[in-house]
């Protein structure tokens, strides 16, 4: 399977990317990036782009899959306008681009509680891109919605280090319902992601399919 990536620097998706290049089932693994990833491998294919100007590279996205962990904050994005552009313009130009290109499936890392009629800023834009990818008519589209993401990150995030350290504890007392709202490491997330990859290669569902994943869900699915 030829598989593209969006978001391979990030903290997930490092992580898949790692696990895409050691996949059997990958051929070869197509990352559109602002700056070159520091790694050679025979599966990477690295394309310097302005994702401003993503709608002119379309031949990229002659893939068979589209993994998108792109992702900002509200204060590295510096405004709602720029957040926006990153979380919601990006990915769905990129899943315009992968449909209009044939791709097959569409595994997209949205967020807990992403709604588009949330009156939560950051939940209502990852709503309306889960909304804006479903319209899209992908035949399988697997939506990740973890809540906290635990790993070492690259730039310093004050508030989800704070967090890091109290999850642990608050883990333990989210029971039931309340499960899902769990923080989760982002290694978990990224071989979710492969594994479902890698099931695809195997055998695609015969009629189209869009699966919602929370942490019970993701947790499975990277032990499958």
């Amino acid at each position: 399977m030829r598989v593209m990536l969006l978001g391979a620097t990030g903290l997930t998706g490092g992580k898949v990317l790692q696990g895409l290049l050691d996949s059997n089932h990958v051929s070869s693994v197509v990352t559109p990036v602002r700056r070159t990833l520091a790694l050679s491998h025979e599966k990477l294919e690295q394309h310097e782009i302005d994702f401003d100007r993503i709608h002119e590279h379309g031949e990229l996205f002659l893939v068979d899959a589209i993994i998108c962990c792109l992702g900002t904050t509200l204060k590295k994005a510096g405004s709602r306008e720029q957040f926006r552009k990153v979380d919601y313009g990006y990915p769905l130009k990129a899943a315009q681009l992968g449909r209009a290109n044939g791709a097959k499936a569409f595994l997209l890392m949205s967020a807990i509680a992403a709604s588009s009629s949330s009156t939560v800023f950051y939940n209502r834009v990852k709503g309306e891109l889960e909304d804006g990818v479903k319209a899209l008519g992908y035949p399988y589209l697997a939506i990740y919605q973890p809540s906290l993401l635990l790993g070492d990150r690259q730039e310093r995030r004050t508030a989800e280090a704070l967090g890091m350290k109290a999850m642990p504890l608050i883990n333990r007392a989210l029971l039931g319902p309340l499960e899902r709202f769990r923080a989760i490491e982002a290694d978990t997330v990224a071989r979710a992601m492969v594994n479902e990859v890698s099931a695809l290669a195997r055998e695609t569902p015969p009629k189209p399919v869009v699966r919602v994943y929370e942490y019970p869900d993701i947790v499975a699915l990277a032990k499958a």
